[in-house]
């Protein structure tokens, strides 16, 4: 029960480290026309101030310049895979293809382009591609240890990610993905130290704190957790899950109050937050509020939410209602 509610927990955000590795580098090389080079390199700086559109306008511009210019069709489909056109994305790294059979880098992103598609054993197989052009492309081990990962597979995952750790031990995000790993296979203490790795690289990663408070929340060790998860809102404090992660820490604790104010600061930030509704009922029961345990439930049933039969069923009987 713990791993789904991790799962669900960490998937909130998709990390596209090899797309950001490779287009980051794929700047104007020799030979290439000076216009089209241009372009592709005010594409790449607009890609990593995140205007992807402004970013593809440009890597358009240095295509029809140079229509072989390889990195301008890798560089447009990491920005289409940014803005979730993955379809397009594909198109433009098969296109790489035809001028340039040996880019490692297209290989790469055409796998991640897979992965966000949940075509997992098709991102395997290209990331292995791209391993095989280029042994060291840490990059290319991150994302297969991503895919593998989607999979279940946490153990191919974990050496895929030992591997991009050893090429580059500065790469926090492979530290956290790795963490995730181990959570699933219930080594807390592991995944609480590749954490820690990451935290020592980046101190004001968000997420790095949320994972990390969420696996002490396994432990079970709520004081950590909710330490973590307030790191973790003063860094990001829009984030309207750690406010759920947090309101649950302090719910386990049975600090009902707190456990309140945090679900109704994930709804103030996320009015359509179920889950945050739905706990912040099973508190207001456990309270004997019940009107407001209603309140929020009728909220749920109104927006089609299902909820458990279990919970309506003492509801009913603590309140003497129906609804």
């Amino acid at each position: 029960m713990r791993n789904k509610l991790y799962k669900s927990m960490m998937v909130i955000s998709i990390i596209i480290i090899p797309i950001l590795f490779s287009c980051a580098t794929t700047q104007q090389k020799q030979g290439e026309s000076k216009d089209a080079g241009f372009y592709n390199n005010r594409g790449v700086a607009y890609f990593a101030k995140g205007q992807y559109d402004q970013a593809i306008s440009d890597f358009n511009k240095a295509i029809e310049i140079n229509p072989s210019y390889a990195e301008a069709y890798d560089n447009r489909g990491c920005a289409y895979v940014a803005k979730g056109q993955y379809d397009h994305a594909i198109s433009d790294f098969n296109r790489v293809f035809e001028i340039n059979p040996r880019l490692a880098t297209a290989y790469s992103n055409r796998g991640t382009a897979y992965m966000n598609k949940g075509q997992y054993d098709q991102a395997i197989h290209d990331h292995t591609n791209a391993l095989e052009i280029s042994p060291q492309f840490a990059g290319a081990y991150y994302g297969r240890g991503m895919a593998y990962a989607k999979k279940g597979q946490y153990d191919q995952a974990i050496s895929d990610y030992n591997k991009a750790i050893e090429i580059d031990p500065r790469d926090a995000a492979a530290y956290k993905k790795r963490a995730n790993a181990y959570v699933m296979k219930d080594q807390h203490d592991r995944a609480i130290s590749d954490f820690n790795k990451a935290l020592e690289i980046n101190p004001r990663d968000s997420e790095a704190y949320f994972g990390r408070g969420l696996t002490y929340e396994f432990k079970p060790e709520y004081d950590q957790a909710i330490s973590d998860f307030s790191k973790a809102i003063e860094l990001n404090p829009k984030s309207g899950v750690a406010y759920l992660t947090r309101g649950r820490a302090y719910y386990r604790k049975g600090e009902y109050d707190q456990a309140i104010l945090d679900y109704t600061k994930a709804i103030e930030i996320n009015p359509k937050y179920g889950q945050a509704y739905f706990d912040r009922a099973r508190a207001y029961y456990l309270k004997r509020e019940y009107d407001k345990s209603w309140n929020d439930i009728n909220k749920l049933q109104e927006s089609g939410s299902k909820i458990p039969a279990e919970f309506l069923d003492d509801l009913r009987k603590a309140s003497g209602r129906e609804k």
